[in-house]
């Protein structure tokens, strides 16, 4: 997505929950948090994915300038040592859409939306399917950019030693290959779910 694209993206979020000033200076500062140095995985490259995912797929949302919302806070907050950053970025939204004077239910609902992204749970609602569904399209991507994201999450966590790091991460990719389904909504399941579960297999056999 161009920068042209993203703040159309950015705008047409806010109008949709009836706030006339999407205030482009609280996009920017999400755009410089996704720019953080620590950062090797969570980035914009990141967000910018999820956003071209979610131009090509909103019509699937039910409040569609919510889910673009959650995208945009999502990974807003993101400390490496952390563990409660979804919390955290979750929060920043909520409170950031009341300043703005968006509707109380709908920040509560961006709240959740955020949330929903520890993946600890299976999604409830249309627009938690699609956020997560969007979220893990990394694991459905293609050959090349599947294993430049395995590289970037191990370089964003290559401060935990590999006996420790190694079997967690397989344990994760592990889980995810353990779903009935990775994907909820149908047609990103049909788009993504045969690739994911190809790259999750090659990766686990690989880190065995």
């Amino acid at each position: 997505m161009t920068p042209a694209a993203m703040l159309a993206n950015w705008n047409a979020a806010w109008h949709a929950l009836g706030v006339a000033d999407a205030d482009e200076t609280l996009c920017i500062e999400l755009q410089r948090r996704y720019s953080e140095p620590q950062r090797r995985y969570h980035t914009m490259q990141h967000l910018v994915e999820c956003l071209a995912w979610f131009e090509r797929q909103k019509q699937l949302a039910e409040r569609p300038g919510e889910v673009a919302l959650a995208l945009w806070f999502h990974d807003a907050i993101y400390d490496v040592h952390a563990h409660d950053n979804e919390a955290h970025s979750a929060d920043w939204a909520r409170s950031a859409m009341l300043e703005r004077s968006a509707p109380a239910e709908a920040a509560a609902r961006v709240h959740a939306l955020v949330m929903a992204t520890r993946h600890d749970a299976v999604p409830q609602g249309r627009d938690a399917e699609l956020l997560i569904d969007i979220d893990l399209s990394i694991l459905g991507a293609d050959r090349a950019r599947f294993d430049e994201y395995e590289r970037q999450v191990h370089a964003e966590y290559a401060f935990v030693p590999d006996e420790i790091r190694l079997p967690r991460r397989r344990a994760i990719l592990q889980h995810f290959m353990a779903r009935e389904a990775i994907y909820t909504t149908p047609p990103m399941h049909a788009l993504l779910e045969a690739q994911a579960r190809a790259n999750l297999a090659r990766s686990i056999a690989a880190s065995a």
